[in-house]
Order: structure tokens, then C-alpha cells, then sequence
């Protein structure tokens, strides 16, 4: 005998039915009162139907598990070395090499960009068998070049590297508010760069179009992926000047987002962005390719206080961004906001991902959610959204046009200042900050370094920066 499916003991419910069961707890109230928005002004209603004609987008192969990304940010050379080789023998496959002048340093990274320091800090790691990724901002094209000789004094080809060389003078210029060299030039040079590598049979990736100035400084999904297209389309083009065909330009463009505790948002602005890039190479006559995809937990959403409580929202963003198709994932350490953090919170940071990966196997299936009616709704006003941004980025000129003019700030300045108001007036809680405050917090403990000083860059270009905020200091 076949035992029916649970399912088939109730009878069939309809959203008309709903509907009357709503209308009964509001009392006369009007439905409507239930759809939210997001602050792109994009409509979340309260129940949607299954997406019945939805496909799978295109992402990591079947199966295959998101990259577990450590940072190696301390600035000492043989103690970056130390727990870079720590977090590969329990758990991680790749690296994110973050040196001192990057924002997302904050204050630590790497000290010194030269080969000698490259050495030591990768000492007795596989370059072949980890991925790495460059975070150095306006010290990237020396940190590459230094990287890349390193491996070669080693031996290994470039052709098996698995490496983002991290290169994007757009957003260097976006967050730190200065280049040391005009931005034209820069991009041509590193182009350039790209093209000869591409000949010699690199099968990395050397650009990288990456959202976190704008997320960082509190801006929207649809801001974000806005900016990383039209980065993306800049380097592309740029690429293409220097010789490389489209398909080759194509393929030497990393992706970077921020992943945030918005579990929804964030799993349709990762699946949105892979089906933007998709539009951008239709409309260039190219057939789609799957894109390679890093995320970060957002740093604004980092909390001095109650830090135990960034375990919850790193773990929340991981999820996210993993069933959102990211191809990598890094997540700050849960007492960032306090200093260095030390290899306990390393250890939770790394282990968060291996639990969702191999207890909960939440890499099994691609794109599960796809045929969700909320998510599929979501991914399609957020590609709309940014796609109507990213022409206007267009329309004054491109990315830099648009930093410069100061369009992309006054965007983010908008959207920011509701944010904050949204948080100040209880609307969007922060917990363990503006509600369920510990009065006996536990001691936080971090690494007891001095913050790396830099000489000062002279700026080639300027623009007004991108301010990098965490969203709970005003209450800290």
C-alpha cells in the first residue's frame, strides 16, 4: 500500500482563503498593511505563490561547497604565516591576503608589499592547491606583481593558480577618496597587465568588482550591484582596448559583495548579480558564463557591543550568500570592531562555515532557491532596480563620472541617513545594542597590536570618499 503524502490530509488552501483568515485578525484593516518595502523602495509582500516557470541560476557546479576564505591579516610576517597554515589544517581552502591601507583592514594588514614578505607569509602553503585573493587597495598592483613572483620563484605556473589579484582602482578610489595615479592611466596600465598575463596562461582572475564601499557605507542592494556592473563594464572595456577579446575580458572580472544578516535580500541581490552580468554579456553577443563570485560579511552590520551576537549575523549572511550561489565566502571575525581579533575568534569565524557545509550540506543543492515566489520576486525587482541605476551611472559618463560629479555619494547619503533614522526610531532593532542589552557583557579580547601607520599617499585624483560606518556606533 502507498502511504499518501502528509499533504494530501488537509484540503487544498487557496490564497483566497488566506485572505479571509487575514481579514479576520486585522479586524477591518486593510491587507496592505502587511507588505514592507526595502529601503530601494522594492515591495515585499506577506505571501506569495510558488514560481512555477523558474530556472536554477547558473552558479557553483552542483554539489560543489563554497570556499572557506581566511583572512591573513596581521602585520607581521611570520605570525600571518602562523595562522594562515593554522586555518588550512582545520578547515579553510583559500586565503584572503589583506594588507595594511585597504580599508577592510581596519587599521592591521599586512605591513610590507614585496616579494621577500610574500614568501615568508605564504611559507609551506600550497599555492596550488588554496585559492587566494589580494586585498590591498591602492598597494594591489604591487602586492600582485609580488605575488605572482613569489609563486614563480617556486616554480608553479600561473596557469594554475586560483587566484583574484584583487585589482579595482574604481573602488580604491570610492572608499579611500584618492589614487596615486590618474585613474585612465591606472586602468590601462593594469590592463595591460591583465593581457599579458592572459597570454602566458593565467586562469585567475586580475580585476575585481567590489560592492563594499557602497555597502559599507550603508547603501542599498540595488546601489550595490549597480556599482559593481558598472565597475565591471569599465575594466571589461578597458580590457578589451588592451587586446583581449571579449570572452577573455569577460573572464578576468572577479565579483566581490557583501553579505549582511537580511537573509532574503542578501540571498536574491548574490542570485540578482549573476543574472545581471548574464544581461551584460547577451547585450555584448556573448554566451553567459558563470561568474566567480567571493562575498564578505558585511562590516556594517559588526557590533562593539554584545559581539557574541555577530556569531548569529555572520552565521545568517554565510547562509545567505551560500544558498545565494557564492563561490567563496570570508567573515570578519566577531570582535573586529574591537581590534585584531585572536585565534579563538578566528576559530568561530572558520568553523561557522564548516557546520553549515558539512553537518547542514547546505552547498547539496544549486540554487534552492529557485521557484520560491518571494525570492524569485525579489531577485527580479532588485535586477530591474540596479539595471535602471547602473544606466543612469552610465549616462553621466560611467563609474568615475559618477564619483566624480558626486551622484553615487548623494545616493548613498539618502539611503544611509534613512537606514540610521530607521535604527535610532526602534523601527529596525539591533540586538544586543538598541534592544535585549546585556548589563554583564563578557570581557572582549583581541590581539594586543598598535595599528599600522602608512606614509601618506599623494592623491593623483580625488573624489569625496565613501564613509565606512558600522551601523550601532551611534549608540556606542
Amino acid at each position: 500500500m502507498t502511504a499518501l503524502p502528509l499533504a494530501s490530509e488537509f484540503p487544498p488552501a487557496t490564497r483566497e482563503d488566506w485572505l479571509a483568515l487575514v481579514a479576520r485578525v486585522l479586524k477591518g484593516a486593510s491587507a496592505e498593511t502587511l507588505v514592507s518595502r526595502t529601503l530601494d523602495g522594492l515591495r515585499i509582500e506577506p505571501l506569495y505563490e510558488r514560481a512555477r516557470d523558474a530556472a536554477p541560476v547558473q552558479g557553483r557546479a552542483p554539489g560543489a561547497p563554497w570556499g572557506i576564505v581566511q583572512r591573513v591579516d596581521h602585520p607581521e610576517a611570520a605570525a600571518a604565516n602562523h595562522e594562515a597554515l593554522h586555518d588550512l589544517e582545520n578547515g579553510a581552502s583559500g586565503l584572503s591576503l589583506v594588507f595594511a591601507g585597504a580599508p577592510s583592514a581596519n587599521g592591521f594588514g599586512l605591513a610590507e608589499v614585496n616579494e621577500n614578505t610574500l614568501d615568508r607569509v605564504l611559507q609551506n602553503v600550497w599555492l596550488d592547491a588554496v585559492s587566494i585573493r589580494l586585498d590591498a587597495r591602492p598597494r594591489v598592483f604591487k602586492a600582485a606583481e609580488s605575488f605572482l613572483k613569489s609563486a614563480e620563484g617556486r616554480g608553479i605556473e600561473i596557469s594554475k593558480l586560483d587566484v583574484a589579484l584583487g585589482i579595482d582602482p574604481l573602488g580604491a578610489l570610492a572608499a579611500l577618496g584618492g589614487i596615486p595615479e590618474p585613474l585612465n592611466e591606472g586602468i590601462a596600465k593594469r590592463a595591460d597587465f591583465a593581457s599579458s598575463l592572459v597570454k602566458r596562461g593565467f586562469s585567475g582572475q586580475v580585476f575585481i568588482a567590489d560592492g563594499r564601499p557602497l555597502h559599507d557605507a550603508g547603501g542599498s542592494e540595488a546601489q550595490e550591484l549597480a556599482w559593481v556592473i558598472a565597475c565591471a563594464v569599465t575594466y571589461v572595456r578597458a580590457l578589451e582596448k588592451a587586446g583581449l577579446s571579449l570572452e577573455q575580458a569577460s573572464a578576468q572580472i572577479a565579483f566581490l559583495l557583501s553579505a549582511d544578516a537580511d537573509q532574503f535580500l542578501t540571498m536574491a541581490k548574490f542570485r540578482a548579480l549573476r543574472k545581471l552580468w548574464s544581461r551584460v554579456e547577451e547585450a555584448s553577443g556573448l554566451t553567459p558564463e558563470p561568474i566567480k563570485l567571493h562575498a564578505e560579511t558585511a562590516w556594517r552590520m559588526m557590533t562593539k557591543r554584545d559581539p557574541q551576537v555577530n556569531w548569529l549575523r555572520t552565521t545568517i549572511a554565510v547562509f545567505s550568500a551560500g544558498l545565494g550561489g557564492a563561490d567563496a565566502i570570508s567573515v570578519l571575525p566577531h570582535t573586529a570592531a574591537h581590534g585584531l581579533p585572536d585565534r579563538f575568534a578566528r576559530r568561530i569565524a572558520r568553523n561557522l562555515q564548516l557546520l553549515l557545509i558539512e553537518e547542514s550540506n547546505l552547498h547539496r543543492v544549486a540554487d534552492p532557491a529557485a521557484g520560491s515566489g518571494a525570492i524569485e520576486d525579489l531577485t527580479e525587482k532588485l535586477c530591474a532596480m540596479a539595471w535602471k541605476q547602473f544606466q543612469k551611472i552610465e549616462a553621466v559618463g560611467g563609474a568615475f563620472a559618477a564619483l566624480d560629479n558626486g551622484l553615487i555619494q548623494k545616493q548613498v547619503a539618502a539611503v544611509r541617513e534613512e537606514r540610521l533614522k530607521a535604527i535610532k526610531d526602534g523601527k529596525d532593532p539591533l540586538i544586543g545594542v538598541t534592544v535585549f542589552k546585556d548589563a554583564k557583557e563578557l570581557p572582549v579580547e583581541v590581539l594586543d597590536l598598535p595599528r599600522v601607520s602608512l606614509p601618506a599617499m599623494k592623491p593623483a585624483v580625488q573624489v569625496k570618499p565613501l564613509p565606512r560606518i558600522r551601523l550601532s556606533e551611534q549608540f556606542e
